[in-house]
C-alpha cells in the first residue's frame, strides 16, 4: 500500500517548508486513499542542521537529550538530528482515522555538511504508480 520510494537531497541553505503528508482533496486520494504514515529514512549524517521538526509537538524541548546540538530551527518543538541509518516513523491520521494535524512537520536548513534521506509513504488502500 506504499508510494514508491522517494530519495532527497539538502546541500547547505536547503529546507523543507512545514507541511502535512496528509491529502485535503478528493483527487489526491482516489489512487490508494489516504495517506496514513510516514516512514523518513536517514542516509547520511548531517554535521551540523538538518533536523526534522515537528512544531506543533507539545514538549519542553530543552529536557530532550542532544539538546544542545540542535540548530536554532531545531529547538522549535520535537527534533530529530539525522543520523545515518535511522528511521522515523510517524503517523498522519489518528487511531480513529481522522486527519492529524499534529504531524505537520519540515525539514531544518542545513547548516553544514549534506543531507541524503528516503521516504516511504504509506496508504489505506493499495497505491497504484
Amino acid at each position: 500500500h506504499g508510494e514508491g520510494l522517494q530519495v532527497l537531497h539538502y546541500e547547505v541553505g536547503q529546507k523543507y517548508e512545514p507541511h502535512y503528508d496528509y491529502f485535503v482533496d478528493e483527487f489526491n486520494t482516489r489512487n490508494g486513499g489516504q495517506r496514513l504514515a510516514t516512514l523518513l529514512m536517514y542516509l547520511s549524517d548531517v554535521e551540523e542542521g538538518g533536523e526534522t521538526v515537528f512544531p506543533s509537538a507539545k514538549v519542553f524541548s530543552s529536557s530532550l537529550p542532544r539538546y544542545t546540538e540542535l540548530s536554532e530551527c531545531g529547538k522549535k518543538g520535537l527534533s530529530i538530528k539525522p543520523k545515518m541509518g535511522d528511521a522515523l516513523l510517524f503517523w498522519s491520521t489518528r487511531p480513529d482515522a481522522t486527519l492529524d494535524p499534529s504531524s505537520l512537520h519540515g525539514g531544518c536548513p542545513v547548516i553544514r555538511g549534506n543531507k541524503w534521506s528516503s521516504t516511504k509513504w504509506m496508504h489505506i488502500r493499495e497505491f497504484r504508480a
